[in-house]
């Protein structure tokens, strides 16, 4: 857990061990390096993609841009799905879901439970399958918003909630080192909480994005 990217080779040396008894344990332990995971970003064939519209666009306010990703999130031999959406301006988290599957049903929960805070100008996505399907877009019309979607190859063109990734997976998941579902639920409710409401973002003046959004507290469905 100190070292999550090291993976059997650098493993093997450090520990000056053969490596195949490191890749045996490792696969009884359930323990796999940190390195990129099949691609979450091909859109389908036949889908709708538009362009990125947020290149050199100064973000001033909240809801003038939300975003949506999806990551793995690791388990004990096993792994699941995690989608948020997040305000740019403020670093808001406005929704998550957690799916064992890649199906849209949990991507649209996300969706609709992050227009509970009202809607923005424009919300981006990247090409995955999920983002560019027919239902994931239809609220987004219907609403008037301005849809972007980061080009392909681009991770850093949403770039805000790549680093909540990095910031939930290197202060919760690598540290927690969850069993099961519900474990990593409830966990993900206090950490989600504190990202808002207590943890001060370097970017934003050490000020906690509750504080740059306004928003009215709301429950998680389970």
């Amino acid at each position: 857990m100190e070292y999550p990217f090291f993976g059997s080779r650098r493993m093997a040396v450090t520990l000056e061990v053969n490596r195949k008894r490191i890749q045996r344990l490792m696969r009884i332990l359930g323990v796999e390096a940190l390195y990129p995971k099949p691609n979450l970003s091909r859109p389908d064939s036949g889908h709708e993609i538009y362009p990125y519209l947020l290149r050199g666009v100064p973000i001033v306010r909240p809801n003038q841009v939300w975003s949506t990703d999806i990551t793995y999130i690791p388990m004990h031999g096993s792994f699941l799905c995690l989608v948020a959406v997040m305000d740019w301006f403020s670093r808001f988290v406005l929704s998550w879901e957690l799916s064992n599957t890649m199906e849209i049903s949990f991507c649209l929960g996300a969706q609709q439970a992050a227009f509970r805070f009202g809607q923005p100008d424009i919300w981006n996505n990247d090409q995955g399958s999920q983002f560019t399907a027919a239902d994931f877009l239809a609220p987004l019309k219907q609403r008037g918003i301005s849809i972007s979607m980061d080009g392909r190859g681009r991770a850093l063109d949403n770039v805000f909630i790549e680093r909540l990734w990095r910031s939930l997976k290197y202060e919760l998941i690598y540290p927690g080192d969850f069993a099961d579902g519900r474990q990593l639920f409830a966990a993900l409710q206090r950490y989600f909480h504190f990202y808002n409401h207590q943890r001060p973002h370097q970017a934003l003046g050490y000020k906690t994005p509750a504080e740059l959004f306004p928003h009215r507290s709301i429950s998680k469905r389970t």
